[in-house]
């Protein structure tokens, strides 16, 4: 029973950063429960795992670093609101030393999809794109934003299994 808390408890952080990738690219919010669900499920998780209180303390100072530079990032305009919210929400389930696996494969999930949406929105390519759903138009639109959601889950992911969190499950 304790090994299926434990897992059902793992879980919450890929279905949240999924959902919150989703959310992003259909319709460039992401809803302010996701990352506060992720933070107050973050310490449950933590303390379930058994992993030390200095342990917790080193991914919260690595959430609140995250959440510094994430307001940095907005505060240029170089990502929205939910992006800085869940950035630093992932940090604190990623932690110290997987941040680095974190922030480098978020950069590059980022750049490959800012390549990807600028083909997409190219007018060589824009008049060969089947129609869909309202938020695929909006999202090949020519001069709209990158929903950088999909590139923090992304490193998220890859992240995660190395993760300390993880280690301690």
């Amino acid at each position: 029973m304790i090994h299926a808390l434990q897992t059902l408890l793992l879980v919450i952080f890929p279905v949240l950063v999924i959902v919150a990738a989703l959310r992003d690219a259909t319709s460039y919010t992401i809803p302010n429960w996701i990352p506060l669900s992720l933070v107050a499920a973050f310490p449950i998780a933590a303390v379930a795992l058994g992993m030390p209180l200095h342990d917790i303390g080193m991914q919260a100072a690595v959430g609140v670093a995250a959440l510094a530079v994430g307001m940095g990032m907005y505060a240029a305009r170089w990502i929205g609101g939910g992006d800085a919210k869940l950035f630093a929400a992932a940090a604190l389930w990623i932690g110290w030393p997987a941040t680095m696996t974190f922030l480098g494969m978020t950069g590059i999930a980022g750049g490959a999809l800012a390549v990807s949406l600028l083909g997409l929105r190219s007018a060589m390519v824009r008049p060969y794109m089947p129609s869909g759903p309202a938020w695929f138009a909006r999202l090949v639109e020519p001069g709209q934003n990158v929903p950088y959601g999909v590139a923090i889950a992304i490193g998220a992911l890859v992240a995660f299994p190395t993760s300390a969190l993880i280690a301690h499950g």
